[in-house]
């Protein structure tokens, strides 16, 4: 029997279009934090990094926190909803604050500053704005088909501002007067733009009810409340071996962008020409996109995401050694063709994500006999975030090991060395352990038996 559906295309189009705000705070900071506070305000990348990564520590319960807090909302907008509307105000304020980096202070008061304004973005604001967002794929439909859907109309719109994003953004600083002007107003401009995009995705969509969701069993309080503590909801993540695996994948995924993003010291040192970030970017996000438009008949047509996801990743695996070959020899053509292709190859992964987690939170629900969506959905915000930190960080501590020279027209050769490191490398490897989890993650399989045992 066919299942029932849930959305109209309206609605996928209008959930997807939210990640143009998200997508546009991480990749903003993603491919650029580093070089506006090394060449615009002075700062060493290797004190950046590490500040990147205690960041990174502190704000590492919080998603978790958030994700709790979601599940146990309940609003006339729903549980998720009031949490990625509201919390946005907050991201677009912090992302201006941390391309205004006071130029008239010492370097120790503007590393603080920067600190707390890159704390409070990532620990409070864009995790709360997140993990809200990843958990209305489980809120507003109950169809496995329509959640593969929202994942690859979601990402297209992420791999898109992605694009836009690297393509125009060191065009759009120079043409609003470069230097920390320059990277002031356009942080600022991304900031309103993402808040308008939020708030029109955030009512493009309506929850399910309660009962509709979960009348079946979720233990309640007479207040409505959902009955267990923050330390259960951890235990409970914790025993769900697919929650951590999809949490590696995370990571994974996000230090592979932050090795990408640091292509614009690639471009810049290697191949001379920084404007080669953007020809880059079409080429790795125009084919993720077309193989994101692809994925849900895909998944339909092989009945499930276990073999798409590993065979997709075999070929990206293949495809950045390939890049490899092309950095090595200089040609160009090899490393946009191979580059390519390897995103079409990662692109059922990117999809699917989303469909993952909730499979993941339908097996904590046949295990454990509760529903966690929002504490589940954390993974997304939590792998996303110490994964980019993590990430970033790799980047900044190995251009000063590798000896970065600020505003230098020609790097050291140790410096070329480790670029080639970071930009042709790294990719291959990440996505070589990526593979390895996917050919472990069965969770699809896990629930049809669990559900064959408790029909029996």
């Amino acid at each position: 029997m066919e299942e029932k559906r849930y959305l109209k295309w309206y609605n996928k189009i209008g959930y997807g279009a939210g990640d143009i705000a998200g997508s546009g705070v991480y990749n903003f900071l993603a491919a650029f934090v580093m070089i506006y506070l090394t060449n615009a305000i002075g700062l060493n990348p290797g004190i950046i990094g590490t500040l990147m990564m205690l960041s990174k520590l502190c704000d590492g319960v919080s998603d978790i926190f958030f994700g709790a807090m979601i599940d146990k909302t309940r609003s006339k907008l729903g549980r998720a909803r009031p949490w990625m509307l509201y919390a946005f105000i907050g991201c677009a304020v912090t992302m201006a604050a941390i391309y205004a980096v006071p130029t008239s202070w010492g370097q120790t008061a503007q590393y603080i500053y920067f600190f707390i304004t890159y704390t409070l973005l990532n620990a409070v604001f864009y995790t709360a704005n997140n993990v809200a967002y990843g958990t209305l794929t489980a809120l507003i439909t109950k169809n496995g088909h329509e959640r593969v859907q929202m994942g690859s109309i979601r990402f297209m719109f992420s791999y898109g501002t992605s694009m836009v994003v690297q393509a125009v953004t060191v065009g759009a600083v120079t043409f609003f007067g470069g230097g920390v002007v320059g990277w002031r107003t356009v942080a600022i401009i991304y900031s309103i733009i993402g808040l308008i995009i939020n708030t029109i995705s955030c009512f493009s969509v309506k929850e399910l009810s309660d009962e509709e969701l979960d009348g079946e069993s979720n233990e309640m309080t007479e207040d409505g409340k959902v009955k267990y503590s923050l330390k259960d909801a951890a235990k409970m993540l914790l025993h769900n071996k697919y929650y951590l695996m999809i949490c590696c994948i995370y990571i994974f995924q996000q230090i592979y962008s932050a090795m990408i993003n640091a292509g614009i010291f690639f471009m810049t040192y290697v191949l001379g020409d920084a404007n080669m970030l953007g020809t880059f970017a079409v080429a790795i996000n125009l084919p993720m996109i077309l193989g994101l438009i692809a994925t849900p008949f895909l998944v339909k047509k092989l009945n499930g995401m276990y073999k798409l996801n590993l065979v997709g990743y075999v070929i990206g695996t293949v495809s950045r050694g390939l890049v490899i070959v092309g950095g090595y020899i200089g040609n160009v053509p090899m490393m946009l063709v191979f580059s390519a292709l390897a995103s079409i190859g990662m692109s059922p992964l990117q999809g699917d994500l989303t469909a993952l987690i909730a499979s993941a939170s339908e097996y904590t629900y046949l295990t454990e006999n509760k529903r966690i969506d929002g504490t589940m959905f954390s993974c997304s915000s939590f792998g996303t975030k110490l994964g980019g930190g993590i990430g970033t960080a790799l980047s900044g501590w190995m251009l000063a090991a590798a000896g970065y020279v600020n505003n230098a027209a020609i790097q050291p050769a140790s410096c070329i060395t480790m670029l080639h490191f970071m930009y042709l490398w790294m990719p291959m490897l990440i996505n070589f352990a990526i593979m390895l989890i996917l050919s472990r993650l069965k969770v699809e399989k896990a629930n049809e038996e669990l559900m064959a045992e408790k029909n029996a």
